[in-house]
């Protein structure tokens, strides 16, 4: 399954600035942000936890920025 995170880079750059210093703010290096975002590696919940704190999302953003389907234009 393949995830449009397109929404969710987004909000990193409005309120982070980098991936960079999301990363940091996840306490996650960046190579392993990068892996999420590329679907490369899936986000865990404890992942998306933290995300929605860092990021100023609330639960029901969840779906939206974390479990849009890509669909292939």
């Amino acid at each position: 399954m393949t995830y449009d995170y397109s929404k969710l880079k987004g909000r990193i750059i409005e309120r982070c600035g980098t991936t960079r210093e999301f990363a940091k703010s996840m306490g996650l290096s960046e190579r392993t942000v990068s892996l999420k975002l590329s679907n490369q590696v899936a986000f865990k919940q404890d992942d998306i936890e933290k995300a929605i704190t860092v990021l100023g999302l609330k639960e029901k953003d969840i779906q939206q920025y974390f479990f849009q389907k890509y669909v292939q234009q």
